[in-house]
């Protein structure tokens, strides 16, 4: 589907939207915008700029309201679902297993091993996450964790789609959706999302967490129809996990 021309800018604050209905809005979420506000931050967050943007063309009501149905990370940027009223965010929350058969993203990793690139081409990371003091998740190889408490199930299916001695370009399926799922994945393997210093990378090629949510494919909780969503990553990313000199 086509971005729609409905576009709103706040400072440097944009959203495009890619599609809208009477039961939800579906939005290409810039890096560095927070999908929904927490206490005490007082940033403009994706809700913010979509309620102002309807809002001025009249189509907010009590019933009608942009809600939170899942939620990007503040660096990420990509495809974002947002619900239209309480009946939409119930229906897509309650069925967002079965409804949703589709979610891939598009990483540009650093490769910190010494030893050669540390998996195949494609396959699955099964590896259980943990939290620490600072509630940020971190994966832990099940076949050698002892610890006491409980880990959650995380699973990604992956793909490499292009590398060089430096970066990797590669592209994330979620079966699960755990908080920073892939980039906690991808670091326990010594491949940080390039930007993430959360996760201890250690450059910032593209001065941005290099993490994009690309594709969305979900069927329509109210008319049933099914609807794909897919929106490029930044160019540059393939060039710089490219194996051609010339970059």
């Amino acid at each position: 589907m086509g971005v729609m021309s409905h576009r709103n800018k706040t400072g440097s604050r944009f959203l495009d939207i890619l599609y809208e209905d009477a039961y939800l809005t579906v939005v290409c979420k810039p890096s560095g915008l927070l999908t929904v506000s927490y206490p005490g931050s007082t940033a403009r967050t994706v809700l913010d700029i979509l309620y102002d943007m309807r809002r001025k063309r009249g189509l907010v009501s009590k019933k009608i309201h942009p809600a939170v149905v899942h939620r990007l990370d503040r660096d990420t940027s990509g495809v974002l679902i947002l619900a239209l009223s309480a009946q939409s965010k119930k229906r897509l929350m309650d069925n967002w297993g079965t409804l949703v058969t589709e979610r891939r993203y598009r990483a540009l990793c650093e490769i910190q091993t010494d030893d050669g690139f540390p998996l195949p081409d494609d396959g699955i990371i099964d590896r259980p996450l943990l939290f620490n003091a600072y509630h940020q998740s971190y994966a832990v190889d099940k076949s050698k964790y002892t610890g006491r408490e409980t880990p959650l199930t995380a699973i990604t299916r992956y793909r490499v789609l292009s590398r060089n001695a430096g970066y990797a370009l590669i592209e994330c399926e979620l079966e699960t959706g755990r908080k920073n799922q892939i980039r906690a994945h991808l670091a326990s393997y010594g491949l940080p999302v390039a930007g993430d210093v959360s996760y201890r990378a250690r450059t910032n090629p593209d001065n941005r967490l290099c993490l994009h949510a690309r594709s969305l494919v979900f069927t329509h909780p109210f008319t049933g129809e099914k609807l794909s969503f897919d929106v490029p990553e930044p160019p540059q990313w393939a060039l710089y996990a490219s194996t051609s000199k010339e970059k």
